[in-house]
């Protein structure tokens, strides 16, 4: 893939930024950080309008920490392409590590409007909700997010420590049965279910 995009390099702009798009979303993917900001560069470079170039860019600069700077990357590649699904996700991304919750959470609930059955949208709106403060919006998202993926031990322990949090005991021992039905090596459920047992 790396030496069949380094062929388009040599081309107009567009397909240039095209290539090396992709050629720096693999170096990312590779872990590669230099390279993979080197093509970024070079993509945004040739083509300023390129959004998903510009959301490379960012997730290139929010790897070596600036979160501040990728944020404005996601945002101008945003205001290229409104539906850019990636930036818009990205962006919630760094106002969640920002700690500017209220624009995390208006960046999810617009993506939960586009992608309604986003497992990853709405596992991160449930997220929000428990750094909120406000676990009953929290048990809603995680519901919502089960119906998706039935099986996921992560999300099944989680609301059972939710339920748990909330006094609902029954509920709560309810999912993490079902986590430890799905993955019985969690430790921290294995002691809570013991626990309950014990009590």
């Amino acid at each position: 893939a790396l030496e069949t995009l380094k062929m388009f390099e040599k081309k107009d702009s567009r397909v240039k930024s095209a290539a090396a798009t992709n050629l720096s979303f693999l170096y990312y993917l590779g872990n590669e950080l230099e390279q993979a900001t080197n093509y970024a560069d070079l993509a945004v470079n040739s083509d300023r309008y390129n959004p998903a170039a510009l959301t490379n860019k960012g997730n290139t600069v929010f790897a070596n920490g600036d979160c501040e700077k990728a944020a404005e990357f996601y945002k101008e590649a945003l205001r290229n392409d409104s539906l850019c699904t990636e930036a818009l996700y990205n962006l919630g991304l760094a106002y969640k590590k920002l700690n500017r919750i209220d624009e995390a959470l208006d960046c999810f609930l617009k993506l939960h409007a586009i992608l309604p059955s986003s497992a990853q949208v709405l596992y991160q709106l449930a997220s929000i909700y428990q750094v909120m403060e406000d676990p009953n919006q929290a048990i809603e998202w995680l519901l919502q997010l089960i119906s998706v993926v039935p099986t996921d031990p992560h999300v099944l322990s989680k609301l059972g420590n939710l339920y748990d949090t909330e006094g609902d005991k029954s509920q709560a021992f309810h999912y993490y049965c079902e986590s430890y039905r799905y993955f019985p090596s969690n430790i921290e459920v294995i002691e809570w279910l013991g626990a309950y047992y014990i009590d």
